[in-house]
């Protein structure tokens, strides 16, 4: 499995060093989660934090855009360096208008999906998209339980030949769970930051065996 960092767990004083972290670390994408306020209870950062922190690798940029208009900001999280870019779903822009802008302006587009939201909801889409972001807690807050149940929506997916992402709670333990399901890549946020040694963190996530290195 892919093994993406998520810069929400990082610490923001040092964003650039984070980075530079997670790649020495042996990670494969670094994740960025942007909220709005709005579409999710929390506010984080946006494409002029992405920009900044851009120069410090070359590893993907995989955006997840927890904003209620993703359309309305797709170009900016371009210009910022974005390599991925996932929305939700159930926002309010056009899914197909948001996918076409994603991968006109040259980045892999990605829709993301609630753990309540039904994943037959994104079977119209799947030609049309790179990665299906499968969250296995409720987005907007870092530190939630794995929701186990959420493996079936991605046996579902995987049946049909889908790249899978999932992302909430990822530890040695449910990264067990995600790779025995087939998921692709697995966010990880404070199983990497706050672990003692984030690369044997990463190679126990990738290893999918549930040892920490």
């Amino acid at each position: 499995m892919l093994i993406a960092p998520s810069m929400l767990s990082s610490d923001f004083s040092k964003l650039g060093e984070e980075t530079i972290r997670m790649e020495r670390a042996g990670a494969d994408w670094i994740h960025l989660d942007v909220m709005d306020a709005h579409f999710v209870p929390n506010l984080t950062f946006g494409a002029p934090i992405v920009g900044a922190i851009r120069r410090y690798t070359k590893l993907p940029f995989d955006v997840h855009l927890m904003i209620s208009e993703p359309l309305r900001y797709v170009d900016d999280f371009l210009k910022a360096g974005a390599d991925i870019i996932s929305f939700h779903l159930e926002a309010e822009s056009s899914v197909h208008e948001t996918i076409r802008a994603i991968r006109e302006g040259g980045a892999k587009p990605a829709v993301a999906i609630k753990p309540k939201t039904p994943v037959e909801a994104v079977l119209p889409f799947l030609d049309e998209l790179d990665m299906v972001l499968v969250m296995t807690v409720e987005p907007g807050f870092g530190g939630q339980s794995f929701m186990e149940p959420m493996m079936d929506k991605v046996r579902f997916l995987k049946s049909r030949g889908v790249f899978v992402e999932v992302d909430g709670g990822i530890n040695p333990q449910t990264a067990v769970l995600a790779k025995q399901a087939g998921v692709d890549a697995c966010v990880a946020g404070t199983s990497v930051f706050h672990a003692p040694d984030a690369a044997k963190a990463i190679a126990s996530l990738r290893e999918g065996n549930g040892v920490v290195l």
